[in-house]
């Protein structure tokens, strides 16, 4: 795989790539980054070129404090990271997590960029789960959301993450905590977290029985972070009749770090479909 930074907006934008074809971007969640679909990748990389972005307030990308962080200032990032690689067609779009609502806000307004979509684990109503909506809660108090985004916090959402704490792979640890080393950069990572307004998520709600290109949807059943996933996940199909789902049932949160090279595999075998 290739790392490599673009300058969007005066902002620097780091993100990883692999493979050659059609173009798949990958759009990680809070806290983590590209670096959660590193084994992810090679997999999907044989039919395909495959885009994992680090979002701004995440990874090795440009953490900002004077920004809105918000879903429009996402959109305009994806926008101008995808003109920067120099793609300028419809593309595949994975989303998990933040991401999901972000990478799910940016298609509805652009649906003609749109080729095929796949969701793993994310928000995509303004129903939010006790957890969810109490998380936001903390995070939009500063001395509380600085707990969340120190590194004993972001260790404990990992781990909350996944379903047993043998699966976490002894790189991961590190590479979700060491670009928040310092205040500012936790301080960005909170804000992001804050990102996603109940009226983004109602415009996604409307706009998702309109998709009719091809859908995957793979989820872990047991997830703690996001535990109305089954919910949700019955409601897109309600939307999107056309979804094809797959339910890993030993998963939790981040099932690309528990099942990375299945979930490869699997969205591998989505979009390299997709050319023929």
């Amino acid at each position: 795989m290739i790392q490599s930074t673009v300058k969007v907006d005066g902002h620097t934008i780091h993100y990883q790539e692999a493979g050659e074809g059609l173009p798949v971007l990958l759009v990680h969640g809070w806290p983590t980054s590209s670096f959660l679909w590193r084994n992810v990748m090679p997999a999907m990389a044989s039919d395909r070129r495959v885009l994992a972005i680090d979002l701004p307030g995440h990874g090795d990308s440009d953490k900002p404090l004077d920004v809105d962080y918000n879903v429009e200032f996402f959109s305009s990032i994806i926008d101008g990271f995808l003109r920067e690689v120099g793609v300028d067609g419809p593309i595949g779009l994975v989303v998990h997590d933040l991401g999901g609502p972000l990478g799910l806000y940016w298609a509805s307004q652009r649906p003609q960029r749109l080729e095929r979509l796949a969701i793993l684990n994310t928000l995509a109503y303004p129903e939010l789960s006790w957890m969810a909506a109490t998380t936001l809660k903390v995070a939009a108090i500063p001395m509380l959301g600085s707990m969340m985004t120190s590194q004993w916090g972001l260790k404990q959402a990992i781990k909350m993450g996944v379903v047993k704490n043998r699966r976490i792979r002894p790189d991961t640890m590190e590479g979700v905590c060491a670009p928040f080393r310092d205040r500012d950069a936790r301080e960005a990572l909170r804000r992001t977290l804050l990102s996603v307004e109940v009226e983004d998520l109602e415009t996604i709600a409307s706009w998702l029985p309109s998709v009719s290109v091809p859908v995957r949807i793979v989820y872990g059943k047991k997830d703690r972070i996001l535990p109305k996933i089954e919910k949700t996940v019955a409601r897109i199909c309600t939307d999107i009749p056309h979804a094809e789902v797959t339910v890993l049932e030993d998963c939790g949160h981040f099932l690309q770090e528990e099942r990375p090279e299945d979930i490869g595999e699997l969205l591998g075998d989505f979009f390299g479909s997709g050319n023929e």
